[in-house]
């Protein structure tokens, strides 16, 4: 039997594809010194990640050379896992009949996550480079900050050696233009940070969602497989039935493939589904940021019995009467107090 280790032999865009095209390759894929080796991931690992640059950016750039490094983890394990599926199907292929076809398409199955994992790092790395650009913004909101303190130190330093001097005028009016700068430029910051931010992250998510439900497919396919094998215990002497299942291999294979071809977002099995509170928590946050009132109906309970049951009529209190002997004694006390504080501020006068 023809062996081969990709599902798709024209490579036609998927549906997923077609709706949302695929990145270009990712950056961590090209340019590097020494081609595929390990090298440049272990110097990035023992240097302090985020060591040079401005103060502003050293955290974030950290973190986008942190996740360079989870992208080279990632392009490592989809070439090994790539590498297991050929060695699965060497070693299945001197087996019996049964195990031999089903290791050989449990190789396409694992081979097709290898590329999977592939082309996660192809959207993994769109989310990477939107974190880059906030770092490069503060990278660029560092240097009106220098100049507005390095300003203000040099009044204080004036004022306190030569407080008549004729340039202090001339810096605090330099202060307030640099104050000027600065209040655009963190403006500009504060709201790039937040766009960034979201498109960023639903670059991920989305990526880890498609990949997440492909796996989840394929694992399901993967099952199917297994039950071709028959496991069934024989005794010493004793052969197997014939195996008669090579077409049937070959029709999961077809469906995986048809599977994964297909799936859009829209089609995912896994829903997020809010509960009512967290729903309304988020609705009210939302409505605040844009001024709107909140519109509470869907939260109020029709009244059933067991509320309208708290209101009690004074004829049906226990004993049928209200306590009015208790309801005086209370008066009086009150009274009596009155008595008492008027009388003790006479005296005092």
């Amino acid at each position: 039997m023809h062996r081969t280790y990709s599902m798709r032999q024209s490579r036609a865009p998927t549906a997923s594809q077609i709706q949302n095209p695929p990145p270009a390759s990712s950056s961590t894929k090209t340019g590097r010194l020494f081609g595929r080796s390990n090298i440049g991931h272990k110097f990035r690992q023992s240097v302090h990640p985020g060591a040079f640059g401005p103060d502003l950016a050293k955290k974030l750039s950290q973190l986008v050379k942190m996740e360079k490094n989870v992208m080279r983890s990632m392009e490592l394990v989809g070439r090994e896992r790539m590498e297991v599926a050929q060695q699965l199907s060497i070693w299945g292929e001197g087996c019996d009949d049964d195990v031999s076809d089903v290791t050989d398409k449990l190789g396409v199955l694992i081979y097709e996550i290898g590329e999977l994992e592939d082309q996660f790092v192809d959207r993994y790395d769109q989310y990477r480079v939107t974190i880059k650009s906030i770092r490069n913004i503060e990278a660029s909101v560092q240097p009106s900050r220098d100049r507005k303190q390095k300003i203000t130190d040099q009044i204080a330093q004036l004022k306190y050696k030569e407080p008549n001097s004729p340039k202090i005028v001339v810096l605090e009016q330099e202060l307030v233009r640099a104050e000027a700068e600065s209040l655009v430029a963190e403006a500009q910051l504060s709201n790039i940070t937040r766009e960034k931010l979201k498109a960023a992250f639903n670059y991920q998510f989305d990526a880890l969602r498609e990949h997440s439900e492909k796996i989840a497919i394929i694992a399901g396919f993967g099952k199917h497989l297994l039950e071709l094998v028959d496991d069934t215990p024989v005794t010493p002497g004793e052969t197997r039935n014939a195996y008669d299942g090579y077409e049937a291999s070959k029709a999961i294979i077809q469906d995986c493939e048809d599977a994964l071809t297909n799936w859009v977002e829209q089609n995912a099995s896994v829903k997020s589904s809010l509960s009512t509170r967290a729903r309304t928590l988020s609705q009210r946050r939302q409505n605040r940021n844009t001024g709107q009132g909140v519109d509470l109906a869907s939260q109020d309970q029709p009244h059933g019995d067991r509320e309208s049951g708290l209101w009690i009529p004074a004829s049906q209190h226990q004993s049928g009467e209200y306590d009015e002997d208790e309801e005086e004694g209370h008066e009086e006390s009150t009274a009596d107090s009155e008595l008492r504080g008027r009388d003790e501020h006479r005296v005092t006068a």
